[in-house]
């Protein structure tokens, strides 16, 4: 089973995602209702009963992961590199206009170090696969938010 979730699950995610499709055979074997194991697995019941169709075409294995759809350009180093070099900010690679990495800088960073062509989707794709978010990095919006809301007040997006 594959989700389009805008540049696909990370591989925790597919993981937990397996796991509750496996879950969810279980109870289709226990005969509980689509409506039930929907509920219990907090799920919509659109997306039971997709796996429920899969589950009896195919068994249990139809619904184990298939994986990323694409395997990545990047390798475990290059991302490392890449990801340093993201931190360093986009003054230290010639973008002086702003201090803000667009999709387009990042395509463009990748490549000038790697010699490799990505998309602006895919380069999106590929920083949400790793964490990042397409603002900031996910780890520093989380510990953002945190931090407790200023007194009399309410946060906004901003840390």
């Amino acid at each position: 089973m594959r989700y389009g979730q805008r540049g696909g699950y990370t591989p925790a995610e597919q993981k937990r995602r397996e796991r509750l499709r496996l879950g969810a055979a279980g109870r289709f074997e226990d005969g509980q209702s689509t409506k039930d194991v929907a509920r219990e697995l907090r799920v919509h019941e659109r997306t039971v009963a997709r796996w429920r169709r899969a589950w009896l075409e195919g068994g249990v294995e139809a619904l184990r992961s298939k994986g990323p759809v694409s395997p990545e350009k990047l390798s475990d180093r290059q991302w490392a590199r890449l990801e340093a070099e993201l931190n360093r900010g986009p003054l230290a690679h010639g973008f002086g206009d702003d201090q803000r990495w667009t999709l387009a800088r990042v395509k463009t960073l990748i490549g000038k170090l790697f010699h490799i062509g990505y998309t602006i989707e895919g380069v999106g794709k590929l920083l949400r696969r790793h964490g990042w978010s397409v603002q900031v990095p996910v780890q520093r919006a989380w510990s953002a938010l945190r931090r407790p809301s200023p007194p009399g007040g309410r946060r906004c997006g901003r840390p």
